[in-house]
């Protein structure tokens, strides 16, 4: 295995995996507090029709998709604001919508589509030099976002009414949270695939919070289970020939029965 660490592509895709998994894990963590797994989900499809689009224009296919995944995920928390629609539901109308328009923009594009496959199922070995530079950078900007408002995003993502009876910025918070997850989201689904993306933003989470009650535990809690599942799937994947997303997928889900059966019973002992 180690040999593997003299390809520079490998080395790449091994620093990609770790940056990702801290910025999913972040992310994640706002996510499953507030209640919002199916938003990771709603957009990560709501970004298929972006990918449609683009192919049928002939321009940019991730520019587009950034487009609807920024636009859908303002949406949801608009129509659920102003609209007076539940958040689930407000999710339901951008995934259904998004699909809808890629598949048909899909089918009207001339000849076939490539790279259809890679951001449906991802392939992370192809990471660049300068998508290496745009996932660190972006998780610069989102750790220096925590740092500034942590207090804020953890009022907001346990309870915002509270938060807003007590004059905390809940509309900035949860508006820019909300496009934090939609540009993760573009800048991963390429490399991870929708399968992938949507584990890493909910199982290690939902992980920690088996031991944790804390944010700041639970979130650091996550961002160790999401690094150590990811490398480990990476490192799984390039031994058998097998795309690692199934690997990182199954240590993470894995984990989270080990960590439910543990907890469970080691509950029912204490009860009696």
């Amino acid at each position: 295995m180690l040999e593997m660490l003299d390809y520079p592509f490998f080395v790449r895709a091994l620093c990609g995996v770790v940056i990702i998994a801290v910025s999913a894990a972040m992310i994640g963590t706002y996510i499953i507090t507030r209640r919002l797994v199916a938003i990771s989900g709603g957009i990560t499809h709501a970004c298929f029709g972006g990918l449609g689009l683009g192919y049928f224009l002939g321009i940019s296919p991730v520019a587009m998709a950034a487009v609807f995944a920024v636009g859908s995920s303002i949406g949801v928390e608009w129509m659920s604001r102003r609209l007076r629609l539940r958040e689930d539901s407000a999710i339901a109308v951008v995934w259904a919508l998004g699909m809808a328009v890629g598949v048909l923009f899909v089918f009207m594009t001339p000849g076939y589509v490539p790279e259809l496959n890679s951001f449906l199922f991802g392939n992370i070995l192809t990471i660049s030099h300068g998508d290496l530079m745009a996932f660190a950078a972006f998780t610069l900007l989102l750790t220096v976002f925590f740092i500034w408002k942590y207090r804020q995003i953890v009022a907001c993502a346990f309870d915002r009414d509270f938060a807003q009876v007590i004059g905390l910025p809940v509309r900035f918070i949860t508006y820019t949270m909300t496009v934090f997850v939609a540009v993760c989201i573009v800048l991963t689904i390429r490399l991870v695939g929708v399968m992938l993306l949507m584990s890493m933003l909910s199982l290690p989470m939902m992980t920690a919070e088996v031991w944790c009650r804390r944010y700041s535990s639970m979130m650091f809690a996550s961002v160790g289970i999401s690094v150590v599942s990811s490398v480990a799937g990476l490192m799984a994947g390039a031994l058998y020939d097998v795309p690692c997303s199934a690997f990182i997928v199954l240590i993470m889900a894995a984990l989270f029965i080990l960590s439910k059966s543990i907890r469970t019973i080691t509950r029912a002992k204490l009860l009696k």
